[in-house]
C-alpha cells in the first residue's frame, strides 16, 4: 500500500534559456548537458547558479544517441550515429571549451597525444573506444569512474585510469577511486596535469539477453532488457577459475525441445545465490590486461523477470521496464574517497510499478512502488524517488536511510536506539503538474524536466488525474501553455526542498491526526517517514562536515575565510539537526506508547533517543480525560525499564508517589520491582506501605512483599513492627525472596538482574537501608543473602566486597562472608582468590593480636564474635582440613584471646586442608615471628606441605622434640617412610649421645627404633645401628626386627 500526504518536496522552479529544442539531457558535476534534437553539439549549463548560465559549448563528432556523465574523473561520454556507423566516445576535459573556442585533440583508446596539451597546454580530448560490435546502452560508476557498455549480447567493462605527464612513458597505473572530482568545479591544477584513458577489462557474454539498460557500481554490474533486470558480481580472485563451461552449458538442455515454440515467459524473482538457477547463462573473457591483479570471478545477485500485461490495451512497448539504476550510498564513519560504499540499491521500473532492493548483507526488496499514472522514467536519490508521467512530477519517499542505518550500527534494534523498519510502506507526495514531460535527471537537490507539447489538452491529464483522488492544491502554478518564445518544449530546473525543510512540514502535517486521533496508524507512519528523513539530512550533513574540514585544511596556506564560515554553518544545521531528531523520538515514543500491544516495545527506545527525562515523559502520557485511569501499554513498558535499570536520576516525591500510584491503577503485580528502584528513594513510606497491604490484601502473602512492607517499616522508624514482619518467614525463605528481587538490598551496579557489570559499576554499588539494618540485627541472614545473589549471578564479588565496605564491615561480616563462598562456591578461580584472602585476614589477625590481649569486646566491630568458627568450617567445608595430630602439641592451652586462637585455628585448618596454594602464601608468613610456638608451628606446616621434611625434623627436635614422633607418625609415611631411618634415627643418635638424660629424646628414639625394627630387614637393622651405641641397647629391637622376618 502507498500512503499518500500533502505535502509539498518543491521549492522552486526556473526555466533554461536553451536555443534549440533539447533532444538528450544528462546531469552531473554541477552540470546540465543538453543535447539538441538530431544535433552534433552539447551545451553546458550550471544548474547551481541562479538562471542556469551557459558554462561552455562544444561539437560532437556525430549524432548523439546516448550522453552520461561520470562523476568520477568529470567526463562525458556518448553513443553517436555517423553515417549509418555507431560509435562511442568519452570527452574528457570538457569544461576548457569555453564556448567552443579551445582546442580540441582526437585520440584512440590507450593512445594518449604528446603534442601541446603535454607541454603546457590544456585542452578537451575526445577518446575513441573501438568497439567489435555496436554500443545500446553505456554506464558510469559514481565510485571508479569506471566504464560498462552494452552491446548487442555483450557487455564490456573498462577501467577508467590516471596518466600524469611523468607515466605517459611508463606502464599504466590503477586509477585510485580516491581520484576526486576538483575538475567539477572549474578547478584543474596545471602544475601536475593528470590525462584520462581507459583500460578494457572483462567482457560478459550474455547470449540469451539483449540489453536495453546497463547500470555499474563498484563490482556490482546490472543488465536490464525488455521484461528481465540481471544483476552481477564481479570480484577479482587470485586464483583463476573456469567459470564459462560450467555457466555456458547452464540450462541449455531443458529450452531445446521449445525452439519451435513462442513461449511466453513466467514471472520469477531470485535472490542471492538462488539467481544462479535463472535460463540467463553468463560466461567471463578476460582480457588479459589484468597486470597481476587476478582473474575476474562472476557471480549472481538478483534476477527478476516480469510477464508481459497486455490487458488494458496496453502495447508491448508500454509494458518493458525501464529506469534501471544502482545507487550507493555511504555512512556517516565513512570517506567517500577511501572507502566502499556501504549500501548499494538498485532500482528498475515498469510503467505501472517500480522495484528498490538492497544488494549488500542480503539482498532484499525494500519497497514495491504502484504508481496511479503510467511512468515514463523514475530516478532514485538518497531520499526520494523521482517520476515523471505525462503530465506530472511525482515524488515517493525511500528507504534507503533506513538500510544505511542498520548497516553503521547492526544494533540500532534495541532497547537502546530504534529505528523505523525497512519494509516500511512508501508514501507518495504532492505532484507537481507539467504538458508533455518525456525526460528528467537530478543532480543534488535539482531536478531537470524535458517536456514537450503535443496534440493532447491540459484538462484531460488533470481529470484522469483527479479520478484518482490525488490532491492538486499547488504552492507553485502549473505550466498551462508554452513559453512567451511559442515553441512547443520547455526545460525545467526544479529545486527540492531539504530533508529538514520536509521533515518540518511533515511534522505539521502530522499535527492534523495528532489532534483528530492520536493512536492512528497514519500518524505513526508520517512520524517514521519523518524520522527517515532527519536520518538521511544527517547522511549529507556528515558528509558536508567532511567537505567542510577538508576545505578549511587547504585554507590554511591560503588564510580563506570561506571555508571556516562553511564550517561554522554545516555545525549550525547539525545542531538543528539534532533538535529537530530529538523532537521526532520523542513524538515517535508518544505514538509508540499509547499504540497496541504488538509495538508497544518500540516506545522504550525512542523515548530514550529523545533525551527526556521519565518526569518529563510521564507529563506526555497522563491519561485522557475520557479514560482517566488508562496508561498505554507502552507507556508502562518503558517506565518499567526505567525503573529495572539502575540510573542516577532520582524522582522527586511527587514524581515518585505517581508512579506508585501509575502501577497500582495498572500493574499492581510490579509493585514490589517498582517500590525497590533506587530512582523511588523518595517515596512515601505510609502511602506506599498502605497500598503494599491493599495488595497484600487482594493477592495474598509473598515473602518479597513482605520483605518490601518491612523496608517501609524500617523508613517509617517502626523497628517492631519491622521485627514482626522479619519473622514472618524463615530465613531461608528470605533468602529466596531477595533473589527474586535483588535491589532491596543493594542498589547499582546492575542489580536489578544479571551479574552486574564491569569496573565503572562497582562504584556506584551501594547499601540499602534494609542492609544496613540487617548488618545490625541479622548478620547471618546478610552474609546468606549476598552468598545466594552472588551465586545466582545478580551481584559480582567485588560489588560484595564494596557492599560490606560502605558498611564498615570489613574485618568482620566481610570475612564470613568470604567464608561462607568457600562452603557454596564451586568455581575455582573464585575459590583460589577467596583462599589466598581469608589466609590474609588471618595473618592480619596474628600479626595484631599479641598473646596479652585476653579481653573480648563484643561490641566493636572488629571484635565480633564470628559467624563461623574454626570448627564449624572444619566440618562443612572441604577447604578446611582437619588440624594435624602434632600441631596439638605445638598449639598454646588458654594463651591468647579467643579471636587470636581462632584465627590460628582457621589459618592452620587452611593450611591443612588440599586447597591452598602454600607458596602464594609464604611471602605472608614472613609477618610471623617463629619465636612464638604458634608462629613456628604455622611456620613448620607450611615447610610440611613444601615437602621440606628434613629441615623440619631438625627444627621440631630443637624448638618441640615431645611433639617429634606425633608429627613422624602423621608426615613420615608412604614414600616418606624412609625418613624415619634415613633423617630421624641418626638425629636422634646423634641428639641422645649429647643429652643422655633427656627423657624427651630416649622416649623418642624409643618410638623411632620401634617403627624402624617394623619397616627393615635384619641385615638393614644392623647396618643403621651406630658403631659406638650399646649392643645390649639395640638388641632387642634387632630380636623384634628377626622374628617379624621369620613369622612373615
Amino acid at each position: 500500500m502507498v500512503h499518500v500526504y500533502n505535502c509539498h518536496p518543491f521549492s522552486s522552479q526556473q526555466i533554461v534559456q536553451v536555443e534549440q529544442e533539447p533532444g538528450l539531457i544528462c546531469c552531473g558535476g554541477g552540470a546540465l548537458f543538453v543535447v539538441a534534437t538530431g544535433g552534433c553539439k552539447v551545451d553546458a549549463y550550471s544548474v547551481e547558479k541562479e538562471g542556469c548560465p551557459l558554462i561552455c559549448r562544444f561539437a560532437t563528432m556525430g549524432a548523439v544517441k546516448s550522453i552520461q556523465h561520470s562523476k568520477m574523473g568529470d567526463y562525458l561520454v556518448t553513443i553517436e550515429e555517423k553515417n549509418s556507423a555507431t560509435y562511442l566516445r568519452a570527452y574528457t576535459n570538457w569544461r576548457y571549451q569555453a564556448e567552443g573556442k579551445a582546442r580540441v585533440g582526437v585520440r584512440l583508446l590507450g593512445h594518449l597525444l604528446r603534442g601541446a596539451s603535454v607541454r603546457g597546454g590544456v585542452q578537451m580530448e575526445i577518446i575513441e573506444i573501438p568497439l567489435s560490435e555496436r554500443p545500446v546502452a553505456v554506464a558510469c560508476c559514481s565510485v571508479t569512474g569506471d566504464l560498462l557498455v552494452g552491446c548487442e549480447n555483450t557487455l564490456v567493462l573498462f577501467a577508467l585510469r590516471r596518466q600524469n605527464q611523468q607515466s605517459l612513458n611508463l606502464s599504466q597505473q590503477m586509477f585510485p577511486s580516491s581520484w576526486t572530482t576538483s575538475q567539477s568545479h572549474g578547478q584543474i591544477t596545471g602544475s601536475n596535469q593528470n590525462f584520462l584513458d581507459f583500460e578494457r577489462s572483462v567482457i560478459l557474454h550474455l547470449p540469451k539477453l539483449k540489453p536495453k539498460q546497463v547500470a555499474l557500481c563498484g563490482v556490482y554490474v546490472a543488465v536490464q532488457a525488455e521484461l528481465e533486470v540481471l544483476v552481477l558480481k564481479l570480484d577479482v580472485s587470485s586464483e583463476p577459475k573456469t567459470l564459462e563451461e560450467s555457466l555456458d552449458t547452464k540450462k541449455a538442455d531443458h529450452l531445446e525441445d521449445q525452439a519451435d515454440f513462442q513461449v511466453l515467459p513466467r514471472h520469477q524473482e531470485l535472490l542471492g545465490d538462488r539467481a544462479e538457477d535463472c535460463d540467463i547463462p553468463v560466461s567471463i573473457e578476460q582480457t588479459g590486461l589484468e597486470d597481476g591483479t587476478g582473474q575476474y570471478t562472476l557471480s549472481y545477485v538478483l534476477f527478476r523477470r516480469f510477464t508481459p500485461d497486455f490487458f488494458q490495451g496496453c502495447s508491448v512497448e508500454e509494458t518493458q521496464l525501464h529506469s534501471l539504476q544502482l545507487y550507493p550510498l555511504f555512512t556517516s564513519n565513512q570517506s567517500v574517497s577511501l572507502d566502499e560504499p556501504s549500501c548499494i540499491f538498485c532500482f528498475f521500473s515498469l510503467p505501472s510499478a517500480g522495484y528498490l532492493y538492497s544488494l549488500k548483507g542480503g539482498v532484499e526488496l525494500l519497497s514495491a512502488y504502484q504508481y496511479p499514472e503510467k511512468v515514463l522514467k523514475a530516478v532514485l536519490t538518497d531520499h526520494l524517488l523521482h517520476v515523471i508521467t505525462k503530465s506530472a512530477l511525482q515524488c515517493f519517499t525511500v528507504r534507503c536511510a533506513a538500510v544505511a542505518a542498520r548497516v553503521e550500527d547492526p544494533y540500532i534494534d534495541s532497547t537502546l536506539k530504534a529505528c523505523p523498519p525497512c519494509s516500511l510502506e512508501v508514501c507518495a507526495l504532492r505532484m507537481q503538474l507539467f504538458i508533455g514531460l518525456r525526460s528528467v535527471c537530478v543532480y543534488g537537490r535539482h531536478v531537470v524536466l524535458l517536456s514537450t507539447a503535443d496534440a493532447e489538452t491540459p484538462e484531460e491529464p488533470e481529470r484522469t488525474a483527479q479520478r484518482r483522488g490525488l490532491s492538486r492544491k499547488w504552492t507553485i502554478s502549473s505550466p498551462k501553455e508554452s513559453s512567451a518564445a511559442g515553441h512547443g518544449w520547455n526545460l525545467y530546473v526544479v529545486d527540492t526542498v531539504s530533508p529538514l525543510t520536509l521533515y518540518q512540514e511533515m511534522v505539521e502535517y502530522s499535527q492534523r491526526f495528532a489532534e483528530t486521533n492520536p493512536q492512528a496508524q497514519s500518524l505513526r507512519h508520517l512520524l517514521s517517514e519523518a524520522h527517515l528523513l532527519l536520518r538521511t539530512s544527517s547522511l549529507q550533513t556528515s558528509e558536508r562536515q567532511r567537505h567542510a574540514e577538508e576545505d578549511s585544511a587547504l585554507s590554511l596556506q591560503t588564510d580563506a575565510d570561506g571555508p571556516a564560515e562553511r564550517q561554522t554553518a554545516v555545525r549550525t544545521d547539525a545542531q538543528d539537526l539534532e533538535e529537530a531528531f530529538r523532537q521526532n523520538c520523542a513524538q515517535l515514543g508518544d505514538c509508540f506508547s499509547r499504540g497496541s500491544q504488538k509495538d508497544c516495545h518500540q516506545a522504550l527506545p525512542y523515548y530514550r533517543m529523545s533525551g527526556l527525562s521519565v518526569t518529563d515523559i510521564m507529563a506526555r502520557n497522563r491519561p485522557l480525560p475520557s479514560s482517566p485511569h488508562s496508561y498505554g501499554p507502552g507507556f508502562l513498558f518503558y517506565l518499567k525499564h526505567y525503573l529495572l535499570e539502575e540510573t542516577e536520576q532520582i524522582l522527586s516525591q511527587e514524581a515518585a508517589d505517581e508512579v506508585i500510584d501509575i502501577f497500582s491503577q495498572s500493574e499492581p503485580s510490579q509493585l514490589v520491582g517498582v517500590c525497590a528502584s533506587p530512582s523511588l528513594i523518595n517515596i512515601s513510606p505510609a502511602q506506599t506501605l498502605r497500598i503494599l497491604q491493599h495488595l497484600e490484601d487482594t493477592a495474598g502473602v509473598s515473602v518479597p512483599l513482605t520483605t518490601t512492607m518491612a523496608a517501609m517499616m524500617l523508613r517509617l522508624d517502626d523497628l517492631p513492627q519491622y521485627t514482626h514482619l522479619m519473622e514472618r518467614h524463615a530465613e531461608m525463605l528470605l533468602v529466596y525472596g531477595f533473589i527474586e528481587e535483588p535491589r532491596l538490598l543493594l542498589h547499582g551496579g546492575g542489580g536489578g538482574g544479571g551479574g552486574g557489570g564491569g569496573g565503572g559499576q562497582q562504584a556506584r554499588v551501594r547499601p540499602t537501608a534494609l542492609t544496613r539494618q540487617l548488618a545490625k540485627s541479622q548478620p547471618g541472614l546478610l552474609v546468606a543473602a549476598v552468598v545466594a545473589l552472588h551465586e545466582n549471578n545478580k551481584v559480582q564479588l567485588e560489588q560484595a566486597d564494596h557492599i560490606f565496605k560502605e558498611l564498615g564491615c570489613e574485618n568482620c561480616l566481610q570475612v564470613d562472608f568470604w567464608e561462607a563462598m568457600l562452603m557454596a562456591s564451586s568455581q575455582e578461580t573464585i575459590i583460589q582468590e577467596l583462599l589466598f584472602r581469608v589466609a590474609s585476614v588471618y595473618i592480619d589477625r596474628l600479626t595484631n593480636t599479641t598473646s596479652d590481649t585476653h579481653t573480648d569486646e563484643p561490641h566493636t566491630p572488629s571484635r565480633r564474635r564470628p559467624l563461623k568458627s574454626a570448627d564449624d568450617l572444619m566440618n562443612s567445608c572441604s577447604h578446611y582440613g582437619a588440624l594435624y595430630p602434632w600441631l596439638i602439641v605445638l598449639n598454646p592451652a588458654h594463651t591468647t584471646s579467643s579471636h587470636h586462637q581462632e584465627a590460628l585455628y582457621k589459618l592452620q585448618s587452611l593450611l591443612c586442608g588440599p586447597s591452598l596454594s602454600v607458596g602464594s602464601v609464604v611471602p605472608l608468613m614472613e609477618r610471623l615471628s617463629e619465636e612464638t610456638l604458634w608462629g613456628f608451628s604455622l611456620h613448620l606446616l607450611c615447610a610440611t606441605r613444601r615437602g621440606q621434611y628434613d629441615g623440619s625434623i631438625e627444627k621440631l627436635l630443637d624448638r618441640c622434640p615431645q611433639a617429634i614422633i606425633a608429627y613422624a607418625n602423621h608426615q613420615l609415611q608412604d614414600k616418606h617412610m624412609v625418613l624415619w631411618w634415613q633423617k630421624l634415627l641418626p638425629e636422634l643418635c646423634n641428639r641422645t649421645r649429647a643429652a643422655a638424660d633427656n627423657g624427651i629424646l630416649l622416649a623418642a628414639l624409643k618410638e623411632t627404633l620401634v617403627v624402624v625394627a617394623m619397616e627393615t630387614s635384619p641385615t638393614e637393622f644392623l647396618e643403621l645401628m651406630p658403631d659406638d651405641g650399646a649392643a645390649s641397647y639395640f638388641l632387642p629391637y634387632l630380636l623384634t626386627c628377626s622374628q617379624r622376618r621369620l613369622l612373615a
